[in-house]
């Protein structure tokens, strides 16, 4: 039998972060960057089963990528464009503006590329030439139309309560193996809908929250020391002693030694983090590969760059959320606003690819594409500029280790209104990464409120046919 994950004792979060030692004695403000009560092992996780995925990097497109735009090819939309269909769904019947609909063609042109053929719009001419390394899957479909909700349920499982992260599951899961950074971390210009949930612990111990780092010239704040080297050592060291002596006359010491261990992150990030953001050391081909400026320290560029280094200092969950300066892909009023987000974010994500198989990286690290559902192949007139929410049929894809590569797996109906072929659930799809880092998401349990959860919640299958 796979074994199950048991909690440990946790002390209460915003205890920590009252800390006037936490917050003054070692680094003022730390606390906030780092949340960690209680520090994640340090060890490579004991995960149930053998696998290759060490590493997790998270591409969130927020918004709704249309994903007949995109990665999802229907001719017969051409065909039929302006051809009203019937609105027989509640979702569509009960919308106002809705009582007659008209499909939509799609604005881009798709072409095969690579050995695999695989159709991708000319929306990402750079993505599409590393198909022959991505599983694309063409089913997914979600549980809610709105996009608080769904996206909350692509991060947590659940479209309605608050619950952990997948990222927090992982390095629960997988535990840490560099004590002087977080195990997870997210990068983003600006929250997303969900805001902090969706990088949230929720119940599970707080070394597993997600960092949230800011693009600019101070990533994370307040992390440079305020007292030279040694005499911070000299501080902490008399700290830990003290607390080591208060916690002998105590049998349960669990949160006094969380808290112990915080302090130590505390400051091995003082010098961890500079230079994991310092990146002065690539070569100016790497910088232009990623599409960064010189001296820049924002685009999605960056965020793609920083990710790779991240995950090479060992850092578990990484993930880039697209919120930049251009908005995001909610393209009610214009679908043209597609264009600049998808050149935002095209070379820089064929960039990570390529110089993470380039690296051997990629043998270990599973890459994610996603966003939080489609758009609709439909509008109340034919000649509408935007596209709708649209929960019943979106594009995902994976790449990495223990992923197929060169595969489009899963169909949409013709006019790519609903998944119809191997459909993919947002749990699947928990669950397939899941399965791609050791873990049998029906195992890996946290015991809460009378209950043990997990992250797809009491549904989930893993998709085997984009594993290797």
């Amino acid at each position: 039998m796979a074994p199950k994950f048991i909690s440990k004792a946790a002390i209460s979060r915003r205890s920590l972060l009252r800390s006037s030692l936490a917050g003054s004695l070692l680094l003022p403000g730390i606390a906030d960057a780092i949340a960690f009560q209680d520090a994640p092992q340090l060890h490579s996780g004991i995960s149930h089963f053998s696998s290759r995925a060490k590493n997790v990097i998270f591409l969130f497109m927020t918004g709704g990528v249309s994903h007949i735009d995109t990665f999802d090819p229907k001719p017969a939309l051409h065909r039929d464009h302006g051809k009203e269909i019937k609105a027989d769904h509640p979702e569509i019947k009960d919308r106002p503006g809705y009582e007659r609909i008209y499909l939509k063609r799609p604005q881009w042109d798709f072409a095969p590329h690579g050995e695999s053929g695989i159709e991708v719009s000319t929306l990402f001419p750079h993505v599409a030439s590393c198909v022959d390394d991505l599983a694309i899957i063409r089913s997914m479909h979600t549980s809610h139309s709105n996009h608080y909700n769904a996206t909350l349920g692509m991060h947590t499982g659940s479209f309605a309560i608050s619950r952990p992260s997948i990222g927090s599951w992982v390095t629960y899961g997988m535990g840490t193996i560099n004590r002087n950074l977080p195990g997870f971390v997210v990068i983003a210009p600006q929250q997303t809908y969900a805001g902090t949930q969706v990088y949230s612990n929720d119940f599970l111990p707080a070394g597993n929250q997600g960092t949230l780092v800011v693009p600019g010239t101070e990533p994370v704040t307040n992390v440079k020391p305020r007292l030279p080297n040694a005499k911070q050592r000299i501080e902490l060291d008399t700290l830990q002693a003290l607390n080591r002596l208060h916690a002998e006359s105590r049998l349960k010491s669990a949160a006094l030694s969380a808290r112990m261990k915080s302090f130590e992150t505390a400051y091995g990030m003082q010098k961890a983090v500079p230079e994991a953001f310092d990146f002065s050391k690539e070569s100016r081909n790497t910088l232009n590969n990623y599409a960064i400026q010189p001296n820049s320290s924002t685009g999605f560029g960056w965020q793609c760059l920083a990710a790779r280094r991240l995950v090479e200092r060992g850092v578990r969950f990484v993930e880039l959320i697209d919120t930049g300066s251009s908005g995001n892909w909610d393209a009610h009023g214009d679908m043209m606003t597609h264009v600049g987000l998808a050149k935002n974010v095209d070379q820089p994500i064929a960039a990570l690819l390529k110089d993470l198989k380039q690296r051997g990286m990629l043998d270990e690290t599973l890459v994610v594409w996603t966003t939080e559902f489609g758009r609709t192949p439909f509008n109340n007139t034919a000649d509408a500029k935007g596209r709708e929410h649209h929960p019943w049929a979106f594009t995902s894809w994976l790449a990495g280790a223990g992923v197929k590569k060169g595969v489009a797996y899963g169909e949409t109906d013709e006019h790519g209104l609903r998944a119809e072929v191997n459909r993919v659930h947002v749990h699947d799809l928990h669950a397939t990464i899941l399965h791609l880092l050791g873990f049998d998401h029906q195992a890996l349990t946290y015991r809460h409120a009378g209950r043990d959860y997990r992250l797809t919640d009491v549904e989930g299958q893993v998709v085997h046919g984009v594993l290797s």
